[in-house]
């Protein structure tokens, strides 16, 4: 830096980026101090990058570094000042007419020491030192300063995509490491992608449609399944309804008849129970009249009354012998005990039916056509052949599952299902054979 006019042991405190003395100076992670407004304006000019270098060791970050002023630099920069450290005047390292100026320098700028063909750009002997540097940048392709850097780089075939490697290369790439590798333009590889783009975009908007279209059938299936489910609730609860409404009535009936035969055979055990009460009675009296005519000492009295009193009248009711045993009503309890097991096997043998039928509704849309072996195996069933149809000349064995071309007709019995009409071809066919 001594062509500035710097003294060279000040050199560490200029920012690489204006090469003067640094302003707000700030550190960034890798170590290296710029201007705060040096770094800011480089990285503002990136800002469409997600990741961030520095532009001296071209070390990445991400995110993008917060930048904090370097107070102890700072502070130490106010002290050299003070001391006489200053920049020195122009000189001629800044470029002139004719001359070629480093792309990186803001401000005034040097005269740039070589150029970059893949870059493409010119540096200064400061902002040069990272391509000697950095392992990435070594691999660039430098020459002697020129003008006609830019003049040189085609203006509407600027870039090159290597297809064997799938990068983007420059053209001293496509000279060297990439040669004869499947390469063209970036524009025209851009060109067969976007086909490629509007062929993917086509069968995405094919299965949005399809998709749509599923959608739209799955939610028309689903109401369809709401109301069936709502009319099969509706309709089981009337018919339940009824069934309760049913037992209901009969149990009212069976109750009904019960108090009616309660009552009437009550009323009649009550009114032969009161006859026989009077009949008690009557004998009562008649055994008290003979026991008092068993103790008069009136002979005269006891012979004439005897006759009138030992006569007994004819009993009302049957000998308590011929009266059969009360049944009440325990055999109307085991018959509805027995219509209730009934009805229980009933239910819970229709109740499987019901459950099945109900578990059975398939709620989704119709499954995929089978494809492999497998999947077809799935709806195999055993075929036969009806021996009423089968032409006279065709022979079945195994089961019916077997038919041969006989020469002749066949014993089947007459039916009018068996075909005729294919005679000439089964002829045909045997005299092939």
């Amino acid at each position: 830096m001594a062509q500035r006019g710097i003294q060279p042991d000040s050199a560490k405190y200029c920012c690489s980026i204006c090469l003067d003395l640094l302003k707000d100076p700030v550190t960034i992670p890798c170590g290296h101090s710029y201007c705060l407004s040096c770094i800011k304006s480089c990285w503002d000019g990136e800002e469409q990058r997600e990741i961030h270098s520095c532009p001296q060791c071209r070390q990445t970050f991400t995110p993008r570094p917060v930048l904090v002023k370097n107070t102890v630099l700072a502070e130490l920069l106010v002290d050299m000042k003070k001391m006489g450290l200053q920049a020195a005047p122009p000189d001629l390292c800044y470029a002139g007419p004719g001359d070629v100026a480093c792309d990186v320098c803001t401000g005034r700028k040097l005269k740039a020491l070589k150029s970059c063909l893949t870059c493409p750009a010119s540096y200064c002997e400061q902002h040069l030192q990272p391509h000697y540097d950095a392992a990435p940048l070594k691999k660039h392709k430098l020459v002697e300063a020129t003008v006609q850097l830019q003049e040189n780089i085609c203006t509407h075939h600027d870039e090159i995509f290597c297809r064997t490697d799938q990068q983007f290369i420059c053209y001293v790439c496509f000279m060297d490491e990439h040669k004869g590798h499947d390469t063209v333009l970036a524009a025209a590889e851009r060109t067969e992608r976007q086909k490629e783009l509007g062929l993917s975009r086509q069968k995405i908007q094919q299965r949005i449609q399809e998709s749509e279209k599923d959608v739209k059938v799955l939610q028309q299936e689903v109401e369809a399944i709401n109301r069936s489910a709502d009319k099969a609730v509706d309709d089981s609860e009337k018919i339940f309804t009824e069934l309760i409404r049913l037992i209901d009535k009969r149990r009212s009936d069976v109750k009904q008849q019960i108090r009616s035969q309660q009552k009437e055979e009550a009323s009649r055990a009550e009114e032969l129970q009161e006859k026989l009460k009077q009949e008690i009675a009557e004998l009562r009296r008649k055994d008290a009249e003979l026991e008092q005519l068993s103790h008069t000492e009136d002979h005269t009295h006891f012979l004439h009354n005897y006759p009138s009193l030992s006569r007994l009248s004819e009993s009302t009711h049957s000998p308590s012998n011929n009266i059969r045993p009360l049944s009440y009503f325990e055999d109307v309890t085991a018959a509805v005990s027995e219509l209730r097991e009934k009805l229980q096997d009933l239910l819970s043998e229709e109740w499987s039916k019901i459950s099945l039928t109900v578990t059975g509704v398939d709620v989704l849309l119709s499954h995929p056509e089978p494809k492999t072996r497998a999947e077809f195996l799935q709806y195999s069933c055993q075929i036969t052949l009806d021996p009423n149809t089968t032409h006279t000349w065709l022979s079945l064995s195994e089961g019916n599952r077997k038919v041969t071309v006989m020469g002749e007709d066949q014993s089947y019995r007459r039916h009018p299902d068996r075909f005729t009409l294919c005679a000439r071809i089964c002829r045909a066919t045997y005299e092939s054979l």
